[in-house]
């Protein structure tokens, strides 16, 4: 049979590369995002003793009740905004699937979406199979910032959404409210839908606020905003994650959520529900990965390599333009081969392949992780 791909252009996810890579030369994995470190038990009872108690049938569509009602609360405590639990709230089966639920709701045939690169693997194959145009724009290296003149010298009559990702993955920077105010004045202008990629909105370093859309009038009524628990608790593999949109777009995300995934592991919920109840599981949790970033970088003080500027996420570039010129994959396949450390190249996340010599290394790890990475790196 004669297939002719959808996504002629798209291979294994460079995650998976990275790691396989990692697994079959005995690296250290800093590639992908993921802690060694184990989920809190009380999170883990919590979903036995639903599972016991017989909570293992489908759960409603949009969501658990009571996990809705949680973070209705959450939000008007951590962003000063009301949330209808019922009608803007859905959980979905990680944020991946909320951001092409989304996607797949609002963009049609030949809408223009604009992506800002470095930029995670989704967004791309999401917009174009469901029939969109993405419009790539580089950040400014080497701070990874919006030019917001070019943005507004790229929106057409065909320009449907922008997606914003802060903290970004893979550069670690973070919007302003300087942008998002920029943001908000451009997608007004021009009524614009903004997708807001905010899964590591808990992890951002040096007493700086996460610039939520949540925060901004304009934009949260045009807006949706994804989140993620695995991001949070340390539980990637759970894949649960959530959407926030005024009910006019709920509608229509629910509209395709319900044939993607329908609904989400019901016990999962439940103990998310509950667990969320004590602030104290996620209010520290900048202050606990800063410290790990600080760890990571105050250990490779004195090495070739330099750090680019890193203030959320778990993720820390680093440029080895004074150590080698190959290309960051050939370098990337270098250290993890030869020197048994394995990390993420980033011009993988361009869809130019803008190459600046960077890798991508992950320090949600253990200490006992990072000191056999460090020994390694500061070595080259």
């Amino acid at each position: 049979m004669n297939i002719t791909s959808r996504l002629p252009d798209v291979g294994t996810s460079i995650f998976a590369i990275m790691s396989k890579m990692a697994s079959d030369h005995g690296a250290i994995n800093l590639s992908q995002g993921f802690p060694d470190f184990n989920v809190d038990p009380v999170a883990i009872n919590l979903i036995h003793q639903f599972m016991q108690e017989g909570h293992n049938q489908y759960a409603p569509m949009p969501g658990v009740p009571a996990l809705r009602q949680v973070i209705a609360a959450v939000i008007e405590n951590t962003y000063s905004r009301t949330i209808n639990p019922e009608t803007e709230i859905t959980i979905t089966a990680g944020a991946t699937e909320a951001l092409y639920a989304a996607i797949a709701a609002f963009v049609r045939a030949g809408d223009e979406v604009i992506v800002f690169d470095p930029a995670y693997d989704s967004y791309n194959p999401a917009i174009r199979l469901n029939g969109g145009v993405p419009v790539h724009i580089n950040l400014r290296y080497p701070d990874f910032s919006i030019d917001w003149d070019v943005v507004k010298a790229r929106i057409n009559s065909r320009t449907r959404m922008i997606m914003i990702n802060t903290p970004h993955n893979p550069s670690g920077a973070v919007l302003t409210a300087n942008d998002l105010q920029m943001l908000e004045k451009i997608a007004e202008e021009h009524d614009l839908i903004v997708l807001s990629d905010e899964v590591y909105e808990r992890i951002i370093f040096d007493n700086l606020r996460h610039e939520s859309v949540l925060h901004y009038p304009g934009l949260a009524k045009r807006s949706v905003a994804m989140f993620s628990f695995g991001k949070t608790f340390h539980a990637t593999g759970w894949k649960v994650g959530y959407a926030v949109a005024p009910e006019y777009l709920t509608k229509e995300i629910r509209k395709t959520h319900q044939f993607i995934t329908f609904s989400v592991n019901t016990p999962v919920q439940l103990a998310l529900a509950e667990y969320m109840r004590t602030p104290a599981h996620y209010e520290n949790l900048g202050s606990f990965y800063q410290q790990k970033r600080d760890y990571f970088l105050e250990g490779i003080k004195g090495s070739s390599f330099q750090p680019t500027p890193c203030h959320g996420s778990y993720f820390q570039n680093l440029s080895y333009a004074t150590i080698s010129s190959l290309p960051d994959r050939q370098m990337a396949e270098e250290l993890t081969i030869k020197h048994k450390v394995a990390s993420v190249p980033v011009s993988v996340f361009y869809n130019d392949k803008t190459d600046n010599r960077l890798l991508r290394f992950c320090f949600a790890k253990n200490e006992q992780t990072l000191d056999r990475a460090i020994e390694i790196l500061r070595k080259i």
